[in-house]
């Protein structure tokens, strides 16, 4: 697939088929993907991937953490709710995603229901961990990983693969850490959910929009 047709075709995928992802394929990608920008080559993502019964194992501890009435957490603190255009374009996007899988406003159930998905990486069959020593510059370190999992997701379309770049597969950091070995000192960042799109599941019917190079760009000296 041509560079130019990957980046559009890129969507994020929230439903997958079951079938595994192989270690050859996963791998493939990885060390295609670690070619990606690092600021003076600092290389600061550290990679973990979960699959099979560890990967389940995490969302049962997660789904019973929720059952008892435990908040999802972040290593980076509470998040900054969205304000003004940004506010609205997550807005839009949620309602478009309620509508495509009819879910009203109203039914807490099954908002509820897909939220759960969504903290088990929606189902994914496998799961890319991102995260970076503590004692890294946070806005030079993200910077990095955005790179290199924005180069995991064009590169996996190559082996038929859809992505979803997400951080409720990680929010409940500590379980994380129990499954994964993951240390203390290591900051979480996000994490990809990876596996073959599952295309009769409504929620992959949606694609966002994008503003025009007018509306994003200001142009100065042209």
């Amino acid at each position: 697939m041509e560079l130019k047709e990957a980046i559009s075709k890129r969507k994020s995928i929230r439903g997958y088929k079951t079938d595994p992802v192989s270690k050859e394929f996963l791998s493939e990608i990885i060390e295609i993907s670690l070619r990606a920008p690092s600021a003076m080559n600092v290389q600061p993502w550290e990679i973990t991937v979960l699959a099979g019964e560890p990967l389940n194992e995490l969302r049962r501890i997660i789904m019973t953490k929720l059952d008892s009435g435990s908040i999802p957490v972040s290593d980076f603190g509470s998040v900054k709710p969205y304000e003004g255009v940004h506010k609205e374009r997550q807005r839009a996007l949620g309602l478009e995603l309620y509508r495509l899988l009819e879910i009203d406003r109203k039914e807490k159930e099954k908002r509820l229901r897909w939220t759960m998905k969504g903290l088990r990486a929606f189902d994914a069959p496998a799961v890319i961990i991102l995260a970076a020593d503590e004692n890294l510059d946070i806005r030079m370190a993200a910077s990095d990983i955005g790179g290199l999992v924005q180069t995991i997701c064009l590169v996996a379309l190559d082996y038929e693969l859809g992505t979803c770049i997400n951080s409720q597969g990680v929010s409940f950091p500590d379980e994380v850490r129990k499954i994964t070995g993951i240390p203390e000192s290591k900051k979480i960042y996000l994490c990809i959910s990876i596996g073959y799109p599952d295309w009769t599941d409504d929620a992959n019917e949606l694609s966002s929009e994008r503003e025009s190079v007018e509306k994003a760009v200001h142009w100065v000296g042209f």
